[in-house]
Parts: C-alpha cells; structure tokens; sequence
C-alpha cells in the first residue's frame, strides 16, 4: 500500500525550497549566491534560518524510505537504470538545455564575464550551473552505494537488525547526524555534505522504511511538534542574523539536536494527519520532481529582471519573485513534459512514461 503521507512531506517540502530560495535570493547576513545588493528583509533570514537545517536532511530521509520501497519491486539493474534516467540525466545534460541560465547570471552578477573567452561562456556557465540539482546528483550517487551494499548483505541482515530500533534510540540517531556533518564536506561548494547526507539517506533506508518505527514517531508526534516549535524559536535566537550555512553552525551540536527532533515530528505528524490522497495532492506528488529542477532558473532570471529593472520597494521583490517563481515554473513544468526531447533530457521522463 501507497504511503501517500511520504509523497506529501516530499512535494510540501519542495515548495519549501521554493520560498527558501526566494528568501536566499535577497538575503542579508552574507550568504554568497544571492543577488548583490538587492534590499533586504531581516525577519525572512530567520525564517531562512530555522528552515535550512533540516530541510534536505528530511528529504534525503524519505528518499532512502523510497529507496526501500523502490527496491522491494525491482532488481538492483532495474533501479539504477530508472535512477540513471531520472536524476543523473537532468543533472548532466540538462545543465547545457536550461540550467546554463543560472550558471551565466551568477557569473554575470559576479563579474566574471570580462575574464572568460566568449566561447567558453556557455560550456563554462552550464558546468557552473547546477545550482539545486547537486540534492539529485548526490541521490545518484547514493543509489550506487545503496545497490553495492545490498550485493554485500545478500541475506538483508543490516535492515533486519534494525528493526529492533526502540525509541530511545530513534531519538539517539541525532548522534550519528552529528558525527557525520563533521566529514566529508566540500571546501568551496559546501552544499555537498556527503557525511551527513548519506547518513540521513541510509537512516530512512534502514530504519524509518520499517513500520513499527513510523509507527513510534507517529505516537509521540505531538509532543516533538512542540519541541520543534520551541526548537526553531532557540536556534532563530541563537543562530539568527548570522550566515546559518556556514560549517560552525552546520556542525554544531545544537544544530543536529534540533534538525534531527523537527524531521521526527514532521514524520510523526505527516503519518498521523497527512497519510491520505486528493486529486491535488496527486498532481504534487507527481510534479514536485519536475518543479523542484526547474524552478531556480525561473527564479534567478525573475530576481534578477526585479533588481536591475525595477525600482521596487523590498517586500514588493520577495512577493514578485515568490508569484512568478510559482506560476512559471508550473507553467513551464507542464509545456516541458509534453515536449519528447525537451523532458527526457530536463525532466528525466521517457517516452510513454507515466508523469
């Protein structure tokens, strides 16, 4: 049976990328990549703040339960094959189909154009622009690990074992998370934290694809959404106003406890409250793929048009860029996937799919 809760914790938090990345375009506590100079809103960086912890954590989270379930139906070959479509062909190729965009006004913005041969701006803006999609070239490579192990453990012993996870230590795994921020961390492009991500992804593969986990977060969901609230307004005092992706926050202790205690009570409370489906949430589940790739091309040119074009009060920037980020996205989202070749190579859907 379908859990439709994971398909709606997965598209509500692609559209909390989206508003994310409204805020990181304007931001204003130093966080490179936004939009030089472009006024700013104080309190849409804390929210920023409280939201950027755990956000990809979780969904690293539910796409290592994804995995499970994916697996369940298919051969190792058969799910790296479907992988190898879906998130390594959209994060290649379709850098040099669209994603060119972003990496050309980060460029331009940051002003490197005068410094590049003109024949090498476009090779050299598709390579840089990867922006979002490091989260689906790191899935990728994640998958491979995951099929490698699974050829290890032919008798499945690991994920049988950790059946007998209690709640003391679903609580506990937040050691782990901790453990593993402090590694395998890039230098320069710092949204690649292998450690902590691949933890995140194993942790739902393992553990939270079991039911009589969910089914232990579910019963104390309550009382983490609560911590959770409290939690977010702690970390906002204490971290907020400050660039909240840098490592001495990211590696914290604090920050961990806190990611880790929001991602239970989310799916806690997404099993108890959100395990159900309407033609509405059909459509998300199935599109928060293709919106998710697709939007910070939208978002940058849209940003970019409001800074340097208009003259427009601060407020009326984030809510432009917000709207249109929203209606083009979908808008283009939709002619993409009608067109063949447009959408295996962006979108990573084949012809006759069902998306």
């Amino acid at each position: 049976m379908r859990k439709f809760y994971l398909d709606n914790i997965r598209w509500a938090t692609v559209l909390l990328v989206l508003v994310y990345h409204v805020f990181y375009m304007f931001n204003g506590v130093g966080i490179l990549g936004g939009i030089p100079g472009a006024a700013n809103i104080p309190i849409f960086d804390w929210i920023s703040c409280a939201i950027y912890p755990w956000f990809m954590v979780l969904l690293f989270v539910i796409a290592g339960m994804s995995a499970r379930y994916s697996l369940q139906k298919r051969t190792g070959r058969q799910f790296l094959r479907e992988r190898a479509v879906k998130l390594l062909i959209p994060s290649t190729l379709g850098l040099f189909v669209i994603h060119w965009i972003t990496g050309y006004l980060n460029i331009k913005m940051g002003g490197g154009l005068e410094y590049i041969p003109s024949a090498l701006v476009y090779p050299i803006s598709a390579i840089s622009g990867t922006g979002p999609l490091w989260f689906i070239q790191m899935l990728f490579v994640f998958s491979c690990i995951l099929v490698l192990l699974r050829t290890i453990d032919k008798g499945d012993r690991v994920w049988t074992f950790c059946k007998k996870a209690n709640l003391p230590i679903i609580v506990l795994l937040f050691l782990f998370l901790w453990g593993s921020a402090q590694v395998l961390n890039m230098p320069v492009l710092t949204m690649y934290r292998f450690g902590i991500y691949f933890t995140a992804f194993l942790i739902g593969y393992y553990i939270f694809s079991h039911e009589k986990t969910q089914e232990l977060t579910e019963k104390i969901c309550f009382p983490l959404l609560c911590l959770a609230i409290l939690g977010a307004a702690l970390y906002v005092y204490r971290y907020g106003g400050s660039n909240f992706t840098a490592s001495s926050c990211l590696q914290s202790f604090a920050t961990n406890l806190y990611l880790w205690i929001v991602i239970l009570a989310i799916i806690g409370c997404g099993r108890k409250y959100l395990n159900h489906e309407t033609a509405f949430t059909r459509y998300m589940a199935k599109s928060s793929f293709g919106i998710y790739v697709l939007h910070y091309p939208v978002l940058i040119v849209t940003c970019y048009i409001l800074y340097n074009y208009f003259a427009l009060p601060a407020i009326c920037n984030y809510v432009m860029a917000f709207i249109a980020e929203i209606i083009m996205t979908f808008a283009i989202y939709e002619g993409m996937k009608r067109i063949p070749v447009l959408r295996y190579f962006v979108l990573g859907i084949r012809q006759g799919s069902s998306q």
